[in-house]
């Protein structure tokens, strides 16, 4: 009797970043869309800033919306927040955007250490996608924390 367990098992990637930045200027990052809206998403998509809805609190829910720059295909993105302790940890679910509903939902753990005024980040996301689909959520955070580092730069040198 030939098994898969493939469906039931539960999935998970983790990537981990050192940031040359204060662990409040990354939380700021996470939290607020002003800063948000600069780093989440690759080209050719960007995350205009109208599209970012936060109520950064357990129970809050975030939306935010990707476009691409060519041809106004929009990626959007919805979740709920599950736990917020700034600026150490933040909980957050990745819903299906087509049903809200769908009890599949997958879960994203940041948790931010400080480091003598540099930050580790670690993203952990767990939920139902295939190993296939987490290759390609691990690109797309690498991509999201390569903009990320460019924007801390930029905030930096501005102060």
């Amino acid at each position: 009797m030939g098994e898969n367990n493939e469906g039931s098992k539960k999935q998970e990637m983790t990537i981990t970043r050192v940031f040359d930045a204060p662990r409040e200027q990354l939380w700021q990052a996470w939290t607020e869309p002003e800063h948000f809206a600069h780093w989440f998403g690759t080209p050719p998509f960007t995350t205009p800033l109208s599209t970012i809805r936060m109520d950064v609190k357990p129970g809050g829910e975030w939306r935010a919306t990707m476009v691409h720059e060519s041809d106004g295909t929009e990626l959007p993105f919805l979740g709920e927040y599950l736990e917020v302790e700034k600026p150490e940890r933040l909980v957050m679910t990745f819903k299906n955007p087509d049903d809200p509903n769908d009890p599949n939902v997958e879960v994203l753990t940041v948790t931010f250490t400080d480091q003598g005024g540099n930050t580790k980040v670690v993203c952990h996301q767990a939920g139902h996608m295939v190993p296939d689909e987490y290759l390609r959520v691990k690109e797309g955070y690498t991509g999201f924390l390569n903009r990320l580092a460019e924007h801390l730069q930029v905030i930096n040198k501005e102060d």
